[in-house]
């Protein structure tokens, strides 16, 4: 286990996982399908790297919250259209989260989920980048590819928890 302090230990989460997220994201707007590899590749990152800079009692408690959100998203998937791929990849990435920050995570999911549907209809709606990536399957299906707002969120509370002065100013800024 390395000895580093929560913001360093972040950003070496933050370093590796970013490619997965470019991945899901590049991979939900083209087939709409986020790859189970993608799913293992963020469970095992947070299984090699995350052990190594976590305190192992916070480490191991917070498999608990892939277990709790992939039970609430397999729900979503059976009442409410929610994609499996969308339940599988919030699930493994929420053992990076930590509880005690759900009232910054849930306001960052909704404000992902409303931007990143605004953004994909809009853009889908210019024929100069729909000729760019014809070939893409969200441009032509009436749902949406949420991996763009759960990787938005995603990296966006990493980057916040890895940068606690941008954290500290950003909640200054909401609070005035």
């Amino acid at each position: 286990m390395l000895n580093l302090t929560p913001p360093q230990a972040y950003l070496a989460l933050l370093v590796f996982t970013l490619p997965v997220c470019a991945w899901v994201c590049w991979s939900d707007l083209k087939t709409m399908k986020i790859p189970n590899t993608a799913v293992m590749a963020m469970a095992g990152i947070f299984l090699i790297i995350g052990f190594l800079v976590f305190p192992f009692e916070p480490w191991a408690w917070r498999w608990l919250n892939l277990v709790v959100v992939l039970a609430i998203g397999f729900l979503l998937n059976a009442i409410a259209n929610v994609g499996a791929g969308d339940a599988k990849f919030a699930a493994a990435a929420a053992p990076f989260i930590s509880v005690s920050h759900l009232q910054l995570v849930l306001p960052l999911f909704a404000a992902f989920l409303l931007g990143a549907f605004a953004a994909h209809r809009i853009l889908r709606a210019i024929p100069a980048v729909r000729a760019l990536t014809p070939d893409w399957v969200s441009w032509k299906r009436k749902d949406f590819p949420m991996g763009l707002a759960l990787v938005g969120t995603f990296v966006t509370y990493m980057v916040l928890m890895a940068f606690p002065s941008l954290y500290s100013a950003l909640l200054g800024s909401i609070n005035m």
